[in-house]
């Protein structure tokens, strides 16, 4: 049995810990409150888009862009999303299977210190490193997207995917792989921006004849780079959701095993001193036994 002194350590040790990972919790509760309101507040706009971009694509049948041209993919344009740190159980760790599961060539944009670190690691072809803050703002996102979209219409790469995962509650994030270009179907393409949103045939169609000026193939092409852009950047504010939801859940078991752990060592150390006590006590009496 280890000494009282060796418990005593190991408890303080323990009481650190749990504190620690207190405070680690209480901290990503706040920002998973925060980044699922993010998440939240953007879901309007992104279904606002999917509408007026279903009611385009039905009046621009025919319309000529980069983004919507099919070609031979010789070479993919992957986007990942991973974490700045660990302590997030399994997230990064089931983005990673998904990276290993790629076929064929690929190149590799990370957003996140874990996603590069990784990449780096399995000697994958990593072009480009982006981070992020917490609060994962439009105009930082859009740096990524922009570098990506370049290589893609200077045929560098063949398509752009994202791997991120998907915030659907505070337990459960689901890693996918989500294509993004080339639109071959731009109604697929507001079919996914409204199941993204959660509404997925919610949203009503504008049939009504209008007037484009310029024409209707105009404005898509005018709007398609803009609705990609929005669209990244909402599986962005999905992928932070994610992170502090898996953190906070992540330390709130890190705390109760501390307090486990801390009850048990508690009971351990009652018994060690308890034993001493009784060893003392019988010491005792063999002398005075002895004496008489």
């Amino acid at each position: 049995m280890a000494s009282t002194r060796d418990i005593r350590r190991r408890i303080k040790s323990v009481k650190n810990t749990r504190q620690i990972t207190r405070a680690m919790e209480l901290v990503a509760a706040s920002k998973m409150k925060r980044a699922q309101q993010a998440t939240l507040a953007g879901r309007p706009y992104a279904q606002l888009m999917a509408q007026m971009l279903a009611s385009l694509a039905t009046r621009a049948d025919g319309a000529q862009h980069p983004f919507l041209e099919k070609r031979e993919v010789k070479m993919r344009g992957i986007l990942l999303l991973t974490t700045n740190i660990g302590l997030c159980g399994a997230l990064n760790a089931n983005l990673f299977k998904l990276v290993g599961e790629v076929q064929g060539a690929a190149k590799f944009v990370a957003i996140g210190r874990k996603g590069a670190q990784y990449l780096a690691r399995t000697k994958r072809d990593l072009i480009a490193e982006f981070v992020v803050d917490d609060r994962a703002s439009f105009n930082d996102v859009k740096v990524a997207i922009e570098f990506m979209t370049e290589r893609f219409l200077a045929g560098e790469i063949d398509t752009i995917e994202v791997i991120y995962p998907r915030f659907k509650n505070t337990l459960v994030q689901t890693p996918l792989l989500r294509p993004i270009l080339p639109l071959t179907n731009v109604r697929d393409f507001a079919a996914t921006l409204e199941a993204e949103t959660g509404v997925c045939g919610a949203l009503p169609r504008d049939d009504r004849e209008m007037l484009f000026e310029p024409d209707a193939p105009r404005v898509l092409a005018a709007l398609l780079p803009f609705y990609v852009n929005r669209f990244i950047h909402q599986l962005v504010l999905s992928a932070k959701a994610s992170e502090f939801s898996a953190r906070m859940v992540a330390m709130k078991t890190a705390k109760d095993n501390a307090s486990k752990l801390l009850d048990d060592l508690t009971l351990e150390y009652n018994k060690a001193r308890q034993a001493a006590i009784t060893q003392e006590i019988l010491e005792i009496a063999a002398a005075q036994y002895v004496a008489a």
